[in-house]
């Protein structure tokens, strides 16, 4: 469950700013970077996706779609441009057509590619006011969604986009390993956090992950209360770092000291319920199906029912790729098929307020044969690392 990371950023930056102060623990000092022999994505292979979204637009009859700043435009074109536009057209030049984010300026680029009427998808990311500004400069047009042709493509990863994710899910491992093994009695959760952040410094890459000590671990996107780690707390860390752009997105969840037989059960359960998830997610099968196989595990033992607490109260993954959360989602009501190519966090959660929530997440690409993952699971709550 990627969390919004300006809520933890700041808390984690401000555990940061401390631990700069003093060395860093002997774990992390002794990481080295991961990232010799990362491929980016090349031109060749963003021309073919532009080629896929001429072909969406064909299908969707749409005349062009309309990006602004952001991981879709950087998908398409390998560049992030603030203050820029880019329109893909679907019968003009394939590459494409850059523009100010100005609605004057991008409707001369359409009228240019002979779009005065038609429709013209807007990627999800496009601003309110670029959208109304068009369709005014533009009323022959009408401003509808991008998403069938920009999801169509995203949702699909090719081997150099898998391979990526698999390095920033390796990465992200080797980070928490490392920032597990500074876990002492008193350390704040702020501490946790920097020494996460630090580590993937190390690693070369930037990324970051929320710790929740205790009964905070409950509450998915964990707490600013502070902690005080102590003998016999659940311990949640949670998100990951960037390859290229390319992000993961992982969850481990233990105790430090020793687990009660609760502490354990509960954890098990989970388990049970991630595999459950993994072994559902087949091509072919829907997404919600995925979801129902892992929250049957969990109501199964008396939990929900459905999405009600003490028990599993969000979706059970979402895609993943350029943005931690994107299309498409395990949940109840998504019919979406599964198709291989396409890749997802596996996060059922067990919450149960007042004492403790424990959330294992791996993320896992779909082969024709069946789902993979980037990660080995963790084997019991005492070894949080496969």
């Amino acid at each position: 469950m990627t969390v919004n990371r300006r809520v933890f950023l700041a808390t984690a930056m401000g555990g940061l700013a401390a631990a700069q102060q003093t060395e860093l623990p002997e774990p992390i000092r002794k990481l080295r970077p991961m990232l010799d022999g990362v491929v980016p994505i090349s031109e060749g292979e963003r021309a073919a996706r532009r080629e896929k979204a001429r072909r969406l637009m064909a299908e969707n009859k749409l005349d062009a779609v309309y990006l602004e700043s952001g991981s879709s435009m950087y998908y398409f074109t390998g560049q992030r441009n603030p203050g820029q536009a880019a329109i893909l057209s679907a019968k003009g030049k394939p590459d494409p057509v850059w523009t100010a984010v100005d609605p004057a300026k991008a409707a001369q680029a359409l009228r240019d590619l002979g779009v005065a009427t038609g429709k013209v998808g807007m990627e999800e990311q496009v601003r309110f006011g670029s959208f109304e500004g068009l369709r005014r400069e533009l009323p022959a047009v009408d401003c509808v969604s991008g998403t069938p042709v920009v999801a169509g493509c995203r949702m699909i990863k090719s081997p150099a986009e898998i391979a990526l994710l698999q390095r920033a899910n390796d990465i992200t491992i080797e980070a928490y390993k490392a920032a597990l093994a500074t876990m002492r009695e008193g350390m704040t959760q702020r501490e946790l956090g920097a020494n996460i952040s630090a580590a993937f410094r190390a690693l070369g890459t930037g990324g970051a992950a929320m710790a929740i000590f205790g009964q905070y671990t409950a509450f998915p996107h964990g707490s600013i209360q502070p902690q005080q780690l102590r003998d016999g707390d659940v311990v949640l860390i949670d998100d990951g770092c960037n390859v290229e752009g390319y992000q993961s997105d992982i969850t481990r969840t233990t105790v430090f000291g020793k687990p009660t037989k609760r502490q354990r059960e509960i954890w098990d359960l989970e388990r049970k319920a991630q595999d459950a998830a993994f072994a559902a997610a087949k091509p072919g099968a829907t997404c919600e199906s995925v979801d129902a196989a892992a929250r049957k595990v969990i109501t199964d033992a008396g939990f929900g029912p459905g999405y009600k607490t003490p028990g599993l109260p969000h979706r059970t993954g979402h895609g993943i790729g350029l943005d931690g959360h994107e299309w498409t989602n395990f949940v109840k009501g998504n019919k979406t098929k599964i198709e291989p190519g396409m890749c997802f966090s596996n996060e059922p959660t067990i919450v149960i307020y007042g004492e403790f929530g424990v959330r294992l997440e791996d993320c896992m690409y779909i082969t024709p044969s069946g789902p993979r993952m980037f990660t080995k699971q963790s084997p019991a709550i005492d070894q949080p690392f496969g």
